[in-house]
């Protein structure tokens, strides 16, 4: 199961604003209606969260086909390629039988004349050998000829693989924009049916579902720091699969456009921006005790001043029985920006390292519990949502990025204070 759309929409115009957080997953029909009931009523939640998990996976099959065609299509460009190989050996085969038919013609002409130049008593004599240089040319040619068709053959077994390579990418990629048109279509009728039963999906806030966020103390301008966000299922039951959101800002005016977050985990290792409409998934279950790691890359540009800045983050479940939650905390971690050290002078002194990097996370941070979002370490508890699946965890977005905020007034205050 996937969560497709885990989180919604993530608003931060100011520092203060709270973002909306987890919205629907495709989840399993456990009964299916009967017939009488198909030709008279709807397609129910269930089913249409169904259709488009089968329509993300129909596609997702078709962007692997096309990728396939198109791998096998520039195989067959490649010299080490076997049926290059063989054309390449049928070329030099024909070259090498066109030079031994060409040398026999050349023999017959020169016997040709010894024949004719010579006296009527020497004629037999060489008439012979005239006679025996033209079946040598006619063995000659006959093999040039044979070479030549066998890499006429072999030219075209080329061809013909091209060719059908390049049908086959066509038909893939038609496949695949039929794929995508009909997950749109799937999509865009579970929206549908979400906004006319809006209750349908709830999520409840869950103590057992935590959230936790560990990383640096300082990043550097112009360097990148990686930080720790970690679901941990501290209930009794397996999560089939969780997800989460986050966020990144600091507290200078205009600094937030020089502050980039990217994500990656185990199972997605490749660092890609968080998607403020589905946020990211951990792709497994997590069972009771068990915890999920994501990794949230702090990329602050060179232009930043320094200040301080927060991550945040909060996380949500799915399971397939249609059941699902949101962390009761929310998580943060606070970090200065640092402006990087002016050249020293060339005086020797200690090699110090940068401090951040795109490496493992460095420190810990805040991830204590807090009383009502008035301290630091996790973020209040927002209380049980009521709300359907796309905005579940509305209340719990606002509490991550809420108490984020909060944590970046308090340093705004204290830095106004000093």
């Amino acid at each position: 199961m996937k969560i497709r759309r885990i989180l919604a929409t993530a608003v931060a115009a100011a520092v203060t604003t709270p973002v909306v957080l987890l919205s629907a997953a495709p989840a399993f029909a456990d009964t299916k209606p009967t017939a009488a009931d198909q030709r008279t009523a709807k397609p129910t939640i269930e089913e249409l969260r169904l259709a488009v998990t089968k329509a993300q996976a129909a596609y997702d099959a078709a962007v692997i086909a096309d990728s396939d065609a198109q791998k096998a299509f520039e195989a067959l460009l490649k010299d080490d390629n076997p049926l290059m190989v063989k054309r390449a050996e049928a070329k030099a085969a024909a070259t090498a039988a066109a030079g031994e038919a060409a040398k026999a013609k050349k023999a017959v002409e020169e016997a040709q004349a010894k024949v004719d130049a010579a006296a009527e008593a020497d004629k037999p004599a060489l008439q012979l050998e005239l006679d025996k240089a033209k079946e040598a040319q006619k063995l000659a040619d006959k093999t040039a000829a044979d070479a030549q068709t066998a890499y006429e053959k072999a030219v075209k077994a080329v061809d013909d693989e091209r060719i059908a390579a390049s049908r086959k990418i066509a038909q893939a990629q038609k496949d695949k924009a039929a794929a995508l048109k009909t997950l749109d279509e799937a999509k865009a009728a579970l929206r549908a049916a979400l906004e006319e039963e809006p209750g349908e999906d709830e999520c409840e806030v869950d103590a057992g579902f935590v959230a936790t966020l560990t990383g640096p103390k300082k990043v550097t301008a112009g360097t990148s720091a990686v930080f720790n966000f970690r679901l941990t299922n501290k209930g009794k039951v397996t999560f089939d699969e969780v997800g989460g959101y986050a966020d990144a800002f600091g507290t200078e005016d205009d600094q937030d456009k020089y502050i980039h977050l990217t994500w990656s985990s185990a199972n997605s290792p490749k660092w890609q921006p968080v998607d403020q409409e589905e946020g990211f998934s951990s792709l497994s279950a997590i069972k009771p005790g068990g915890s999920f790691d994501f990794k949230l890359k702090v990329t602050v540009d060179a232009k930043a001043a320094a200040g301080d800045g927060v991550v945040v983050g909060g996380g949500g479940y799915m399971n397939k029985d249609g059941s699902c939650g949101m962390s009761e905390d929310g998580a943060y971690a606070e970090f200065a920006i640092v402006k990087p050290a002016k050249p020293a002078k060339p005086t020797p002194s200690p090699t110090q390292g940068s401090g951040n990097g795109n490496t493992t996370q460095q420190g810990g941070s805040s991830t204590t519990p807090v009383n009502n979002g008035t301290t630091g370490g996790t973020l209040a508890a927002t209380g049980a949502g009521s709300s359907t699946m796309p905005i579940a965890l509305a209340g719990g977005a606002a509490v991550v990025l809420g108490a984020g905020a909060m944590v970046v007034v308090r340093r705004r205050k204290a830095g106004a204070d000093a």
